[in-house]
């Protein structure tokens, strides 16, 4: 029989650091093309994966001399590879067991996001380019029935995660989880097993120092203004972030932008503008940083991340104070 204990076992066997469980009804409020349930109607079950992020890999960007470590073995390592082995090792219990298992990584590059207001989406949707998306809902792809969304949808893997229990979202936008604090990222697996839900968290870690605010390179999140949505029968609101300056600022640009790669007016003009643009490659050549995490999160990770240890909240303990960034 496959319980949910045996699941959450299985997916720490298999390489996650958190698991938890939802069930269908948590999603029945999101609009059909940013629930995951629209790619598995029958799921009886959403099990969420927690994949942590090393706090070792900020040293370099706290330090400002190594940047190549957080980007390759933490963000892109933890999408693209550490993830997707995982959940094909993980998924073979449920098929095993006789049910289905629709796994889905942190990575969404064919969804259909025009028409999608990238500033409500959050640093989860950092890949795509508002420039470009968001204009047309019409020029990407049609739905193939009149009660299904366009193909690829597209759904928030913190509210996922917030659904299944594993912990809130804080002020910046970023989850936050008692264990980690912000330094982890997500995946599901959709699963036609019932499984038991796990209960909501009960919120509690952030506690609105605006350090996130403050220590923002692009002064991306709002000190004053919300978002807000209604998932699993609740109200949840977060400061409502400008995406635009959120990409620029992880990509190593923004109005306090600490980036040593930022040597000439033209890689000050390169790195401030929004990546992924047609113009920008043309325009600027070699001169090209868009593939690294050169920002590091310094907001809304490092000073979360800092200040939560401070506070002595998280069950992740280290035996040395992280400190402030070199700039």
């Amino acid at each position: 029989m496959l319980t949910s204990a045996k699941v959450k076992s299985h997916a720490l066997h298999s390489g996650a650091d958190l698991v938890g469980i939802a069930s269908p009804d948590r999603f029945a409020e999101l609009p059909a093309r940013f629930n995951p349930l629209s790619a598995f109607p029958e799921a009886k079950s959403v099990v969420v994966l927690g994949f942590r992020l090393f706090r070792g890999l900020y040293r370099g960007i706290q330090a400002g001399t190594f940047y190549t470590m957080f980007s390759m073995m933490g963000y892109a390592g933890n999408k693209w590879v550490f993830q997707p082995v995982t959940l094909w090792k993980f998924c073979n219990l449920f098929e095993d067991a006789g049910y289905e298992a629709s796994p889905i990584p942190d990575n969404f590059p064919w969804s259909n996001i025009d028409g999608v207001d990238a500033d409500e989406m959050g640093q989860g949707f950092i890949d795509a380019n508002p420039a470009f998306y968001g204009k047309d809902s019409s020029n990407y792809s049609r739905p193939v029935a009149d009660d299904r969304p366009a193909p690829d949808i597209y759904f928030q893997m913190r509210l996922a995660a917030y659904c299944a229990g594993l912990g809130e979202i804080g002020d910046s936008g970023v989850f936050l989880t008692p264990e980690y604090g912000p330094r982890q990222m997500f995946a599901v697996v959709l699963t036609d097993a019932e499984l038991d839900p796990d209960p909501i968290f009960p919120g509690g870690l952030c506690d609105h120092c605006g350090k996130c605010i403050e220590q923002c390179p692009g002064c991306a999140i709002s000190p004053t203004e919300k978002t807000t949505v209604r998932i699993a029968g609740r109200e949840l609101s977060w400061n409502a972030l400008d995406f635009e300056k959120c990409s620029v600022a992880f990509h190593g640009g923004g109005e306090k932008a600490c980036n040593p790669f930022m040597v000439s007016p033209q890689d000050e003009e390169g790195f401030n503008q929004q990546p992924y643009t047609a113009a920008r490659a043309y325009k600027l050549g070699p001169v090209l940083w868009t593939g690294r995490a050169i920002g590091g999160m310094r907001g809304c990770h490092i000073a979360c991340m800092a200040h939560l240890e401070e506070r002595g909240v998280l069950k992740n303990k280290f035996k040395r104070h992280f400190g402030d960034c070199s700039c």
